[in-house]
């Protein structure tokens, strides 16, 4: 069994994608469907997978707890709240009654893209966040070096919520910068209800020219500071294919964990996916 704990869904002609601005993105301003990614994920080994969502209304969570019902191969959904809100968790109460509300499994807000890098300490998102934890639901932490003291304020205020570090805090892999980001990891892995996911780092390094030698500096330091036990695969496709195919997503992590022993591969390639986000998945 292998789980992609992290990819996206868009069909541009019912909704645009706001955060797709500039030429660069010019690749990936297409549709991209379930019907996409089962063709993508062929010869991967993939047989589950989380959808995450990417935009910051309520419109679309409902069409992927949808497609989350109709569809096998999704087992899970994190959904959108706009987590500093003081209606937040009503919305939250409002995706009880939607079909497939059953696979949703955790929450993001694109934190990252907010102005205030102080943005998840904030008292009415740690309040939010709490009650999610309250409700079984994971919070994903998408954070950028300058987020990650707020996002350690936020998991040192919840340690009864489950969280998720997507795309390993997206260090800067084009200028190969370490620090701050690997000592700011280090403390948010103190705390044992974080984990993290391995994803998301094609597009931190410089697309067009990357080997795997460009990543195993950052790859062995996620692995040093949380050991594989607490690690995840996510391809965040399709905005990998900016910079990598999801083949070549694949045959990255495979060289990266070459070395993991069976436990440790069958933690990174689908059982920290399955416990931190109570995913339901046979496991035959």
């Amino acid at each position: 069994m292998r789980i992609d704990s992290h990819h996206h869904v868009w069909d541009l002609s019912v909704r645009e994608q706001g955060w797709m601005v500039g030429d660069a993105l010019q690749p990936i301003k297409k549709n991209f469907l379930i019907t996409d990614l089962r063709d993508a994920i062929s010869e991967s080994g993939i047989t589950n997978t989380v959808v995450v969502q990417t935009v910051t209304n309520y419109d679309e969570t409902p069409e992927l707890l949808e497609l989350a019902k109709l569809d096998p191969l999704v087992s899970g959904v994190v959904g959108f709240l706009k987590i500093d809100a003081a209606d937040a968790i009503s919305h939250l109460d409002g995706y009880e009654s939607l079909p497939g509300y059953e696979y949703l499994v955790g929450i993001r807000d694109i934190a990252h893209d907010y102005p205030d890098e102080n943005y998840l300490s904030k008292p009415q998102v740690i309040q939010n966040v709490k009650e999610l934890g309250k409700r079984g639901f994971s919070y994903d932490l998408l954070t950028k070096t300058p987020h990650m003291n707020a996002a350690i304020e936020l998991v040192k205020s919840c340690p009864d919520t489950q969280f998720i570090i997507d795309h390993i805090s997206k260090p800067y892999i084009a200028k190969k910068e370490m620090q701050p980001w690997a000592e700011l990891l280090k403390t948010l892995a103190g705390f044992e209800n974080v984990v993290i996911k391995v994803s998301g780092i094609f597009t931190e390094a410089d697309w067009g020219s990357w080997s795997y030698d460009t990543f195993k500096p950052y790859l062995e330091q996620v692995t040093e500071i949380f050991t594989p036990a607490r690690m995840m695969f996510g391809s965040d496709w399709p905005v990998c294919l900016l910079a990598a195919t999801y083949k070549q997503t694949i045959e990255i992590m495979e060289k990266f964990t070459e070395n993991f022993s069976n436990n440790e591969k069958e933690n990174f390639w689908a059982k920290t996916a399955i416990s931190s986000y109570g995913l339901k998945v046979n496991n035959s």
